[in-house]
């Protein structure tokens, strides 16, 4: 008698165990080895061209889902970054070369005009692009030669890598190569500082940076640099905005990307001077 008590006791004491053991590992399915939770959501990472950098931190900040972390170091930078994966998404001022291309997804999100700039006391307000190749090749030098004050022209650039250098040597330099006594900068708003501060100074920037003055944007055989006249087709001067991935977008990169592309992304974009392309 006492044997079959004591033996149903340690029966129902095990019992007790393996349900309480159950309860506390979660008990399956709603157990973390179940899957039950949610995954937390992919980080997004944005790095690249200087160019694009200022609108795309506009972007982020008004993008409606988890703020992107947006970063510089110019377009080659975001090649690597994208490459190396230590970036979701890679931004450039340039058009991708067809390596490039056939490495990564893209897609343009605008368009930028370049304009070249001087300083504002400059008589010299309308070049060709012959003559803006030949003063940043070094084969004009005073101003004298333009027209204008006889005085050494200090030509202001981008540094070797950058989207916006590349897009220039592209768009207006051709066969022939940036003097090497150049002054190099690192990004639009040094380049529009410097020439600010200039009176014989010409570099070149973004369209949408003309916009803080300081500066004044020469026309190229008579049409002024501004977005109508990209629109028209009559301002030449002008290069892509992308982005591009390694993949094709998918999770929290493709809402973020779906958003640049929508029309409250492209609005906000036209209204920091670039031309939309949706």
């Amino acid at each position: 008698m006492k044997r079959n008590l004591l033996r149903a006791i340690c029966t129902a004491v095990v019992a007790s165990v393996m349900v309480l053991a159950t309860a506390c590992s979660g008990g399956g399915d709603g157990g973390n080895g179940g899957g039950g939770g949610n995954a937390p959501e992919q980080a997004v990472v944005v790095g690249g061209s200087t160019s694009v950098l200022p609108y795309m931190e506009d972007l982020a900040v008004s993008y409606p889902g988890t703020t992107p972390e947006v970063q510089g170091g110019g377009t080659s930078a975001g090649v690597s970054g994208v490459r190396a994966g230590t970036m979701s998404i890679g931004m450039a001022s340039r058009a991708l070369t067809d390596e490039e291309k056939s490495e990564f997804w893209n897609a343009t999100i605008a368009r930028d005009g370049i304009a070249i700039i001087v300083n504002t006391s400059n008589p010299v307000t309308e070049l060709s692009v012959e003559l803006i190749r030949d003063i940043f090749a070094g084969n004009i030098t005073n101003w004298s030669d333009l027209g204008g004050n006889d005085a050494t022209i200090n030509v202001v650039t981008r540094e070797e890598g950058s989207g916006t250098r590349s897009a220039f040597e592209e768009l207006v330099m051709g066969s022939e190569t940036i003097m090497t006594g150049a002054i190099n900068q690192t990004s639009n708003g040094v380049i529009r500082t410097t020439v600010e501060g200039d009176a014989n100074g010409i570099g070149f920037i973004s369209i949408g940076n003309l916009a803080q003055g300081g500066v004044t944007g020469v026309s190229i055989g008579g049409v002024e640099p501004n977005n109508n006249n990209i629109n028209n087709g009559t301002y030449q001067l002008y290069r892509p905005f992308i982005l591009f991935t390694k993949e094709a977008p998918t999770g929290a990169v493709k809402s973020f990307m779906d958003y640049v592309l929508s029309n409250d992304g492209q609005t906000l974009l036209e209204g920091r001077g670039l031309v939309r392309v949706n």
